[in-house]
């Protein structure tokens, strides 16, 4: 008799069934609107790298609202980027064969059908990314190690679109999770029998992308990386993938020969990128300060946070200082007894006057104590504040 387990097991279907979905429309005055189902892919991913970046961007202190200062400029730029880099990686179908005038020029901006290079995202993403902040008065660093995990994300979601456009999948398999292509698609190789199926390159790289988030999120809370160290890792660590990804796809693709080795322009691609990047993080983790300062903020710009990365209270100060030295947001250890909030002068002066005793003291002694006089003022030595590392 059956076990239930391999009475659901033979339930399962011995491969991945070709979608009968590619979007849907809506109707207009003028016609009707087709909204795709690759588009839809995107924008999922575009939202969900956008949320989790919003959140690890917030934990780190950032201005509020910044996030999508930031994002009005990196993420059409990327859009641009990515269209970019698939034309001029891909360019049969635009420009024609060897670039002889038979390709069609109006398919270039016709994102719905597919083509999206992640090469040329990120490069023109982390430039409109620069342009975001800037106008917003924080670090390019700080912020490509918060958004790193969220593009990982993205590009999980977003690979979902190839299944549905029936394009980029892998050469032919008979393992049971085998990706089914309608016979009657235009990306359906010839030579191969209707009932042929192939390797689902865009489920391979979905899993691989979203075990990166995962390590991504473990490695930072464990390693606290700064000054762009995680960025580079994503880059290492996508590129590794990406490299035995690209090569199982059957696809027609530019091929580039070095040293002998005739390849996909996209595996080259992907090897020059992880030596640059492994390089990179390298140089940047045994140089001096590799982890020294905290603030995501530029020189001279405040902060207004009042917590830590925990969210704990830190007692109303920053750890973030403009060029006068004050505390970010304004705030003042010394208030008008009132409780109007309004600075107390004779407050200030004994204030000063506490950091002068207490700078005079012997080493070792006590600076929570305070001074007998300190005391019956009603007053104690200032704290020693540290910054998070």
């Amino acid at each position: 008799m059956r076990s239930a387990f391999e009475t659901a097991l033979s339930a399962l279907p011995a491969s991945i069934p070709a979608p009968v979905w590619s979007g849907f429309d809506i109707p207009l005055p003028m016609g009707t609107l087709r909204i795709h189902a690759y588009a839809l892919c995107i924008l999922a991913g575009i939202i969900a790298a956008t949320v989790l970046t919003h959140i690890r961007w917030t934990r780190r202190h950032a201005p509020e609202g910044s996030i999508w200062d930031i994002a009005i400029w990196a993420i059409p730029f990327g859009i641009i980027g990515g269209r970019l880099y698939h034309v001029f990686s891909s360019p049969d179908l635009y420009f024609g064969p060897n670039y002889d005038g038979t390709g069609d020029l109006w398919k270039i901006p016709q994102i719905w059908l597919g083509g999206l290079g992640i090469w040329g995202a990120v490069v023109l993403g982390v430039v409109g990314a620069w342009i975001g902040c800037r106008r917003s008065g924080v670090k390019l660093t700080a912020f490509v190690d918060a958004a790193a995990p969220g593009l990982l994300l993205a590009q999980a979601l977003g690979r979902w679109g190839n299944y549905f456009n029936q394009e980029l999948f892998g050469g032919p398999t008979t393992l049971p999770w085998g990706l089914q292509i309608d016979p009657s698609n235009a990306n359906f190789p010839a030579g191969y029998a209707a009932d042929t199926l192939f390797h689902p390159t865009f489920l391979y790289e979905c899993v691989w992308n979203l075990i990166g988030v995962a390590l991504l999120l473990l490695l930072d809370r464990r390693f606290r990386f700064r000054r762009g160290r995680l960025f580079w890792l994503y880059a290492m660590y996508y590129t590794l993938g990406r490299v035995w990804i690209e090569l199982l796809r059957i696809d027609d693709a530019e091929q580039i020969t070095f040293f002998g080795i005739t390849t996909r322009l996209n595996v080259w691609t992907s090897i020059l990128v992880f030596v640059v990047s492994t390089v990179i993080f390298l140089v940047l983790t045994f140089s001096k300060g590799a982890g020294d300062n905290d603030s995501v903020l530029l020189p001279g710009r405040k902060s207004v946070s009042t917590e830590d990365d925990d969210g704990s209270p830190d007692g109303g100060h920053s750890a973030d200082r403009g060029d006068d030295g004050a505390h970010g947001g304004g705030h003042n250890t010394d208030r008008n007894p009132s409780g109007t909030g309004a600075p107390d002068n004779d407050a200030t002066v004994q204030h000063a006057d506490n950091l002068s005793s207490s700078a005079k003291q012997a080493p070792g002694h006590d600076n929570l104590a305070g001074t007998g006089d300190e005391k019956a003022a009603g007053t104690k030595a200032p704290e020693q504040s540290g910054s998070s590392s």
